[in-house]
């Protein structure tokens, strides 16, 4: 795993921790709610992951691009299918999306290579 993927993950984990070992009732209702979203449903999972990340890119959250890029890669997303997401997302996101699908490209390649 590179060091990008693995900094990434680590802080991630490290702060829900932090965020969810205050108990407090709302925010893991949301963390259970976000959970839930995710399981296969009438949509697979891999399909929601790729339409999570199309609406990150459109938002813009960076660190949600690469937890749905890190969760597609484990559902066996395709580099091809993820140009295709990244394409979608530029469209409904207009070009100021760009600068995220580079990010998002960069962190894919490390997903793919490590």
């Amino acid at each position: 795993m590179s060091a990008l993927v693995k900094d990434f993950n680590d802080y991630r984990e490290k702060m829900n921790e932090v965020i969810l070992n205050k108990n407090n009732l709302v925010m893991k209702r949301l963390w259970n709610l976000d959970t839930n979203t995710y399981e296969d449903g009438a949509i697979d999972r891999k399909t929601k992951e790729m339409l999570g990340l199309v609406a990150s890119m459109v938002l813009r959250c960076d660190d949600c691009i690469k937890y749905h890029l890190g969760k597609s890669h484990e559902l066996g997303v395709t580099t091809e299918q993820m140009y295709e997401i990244f394409a979608v997302a530029n469209i409904v996101g207009g070009t100021i999306v760009i600068p995220h699908t580079r990010r998002a490209a960069e962190y894919w390649e490390e997903l793919i290579t490590n």
